[in-house]
């Protein structure tokens, strides 16, 4: 797999959804990398960028990045080798949803007895953790992390 990254969800078709889009519907913006650490940036990156579009506060952005890092790197321990990972996340007036997920060799979820899960369980207002098998091809399982961030307060504009 390359080193190469995939965003869909550029300035430009933002702009024509936005003509089609009310003030209540959701935007997504898709995220495709690979499932390495060195690609955690990468991601935090996106996830501070929509959030500070939403006017979420310092303290909702912090959390929000760090709780996408905490998921993300949880991912990338259950990856195959070459897998990627997948995020996207669904940006609505009030929160922001991430949903991220691997192809893994094993079908375990991550723990959620763990340090990390708890610390990311502090972070957000939701979060869950599935497996489901993969498609045939490659096999695997999938396993997926969904957390929700909802802002604190609101920003006076």
């Amino acid at each position: 797999m390359s080193s190469a990254h995939h965003v869909e969800g550029a300035d430009e078709a933002e702009s024509r959804r936005e003509a089609h889009r009310g003030p209540d519907r959701a935007s997504r913006v898709d995220l495709r990398i690979e499932a390495r650490p060195g690609q955690l940036s990468v991601v935090r990156a996106v996830a501070a960028d929509l959030a500070m579009h939403q006017d979420f506060d310092l303290d909702a952005i912090s959390d929000l990045r760090l709780a996408v890092d905490e998921a993300c790197a949880e991912l990338i321990g259950l990856a195959t080798g070459d897998s990627g990972l997948h995020c996207r996340f669904e940006v609505r007036p009030q929160e922001i949803r991430m949903a991220a997920e691997v192809l893994s060799a094993d079908s375990r979820a991550p723990r959620q007895d763990s340090f990390g899960w708890r610390v990311l369980a502090a972070l957000v207002d939701h979060v869950r953790a599935t497996t489901a098998p993969a498609a045939a091809d490659p096999g695997g399982h999938l396993v997926r992390i969904e957390l929700v961030k909802r802002r604190t307060r609101e920003v006076d504009g």
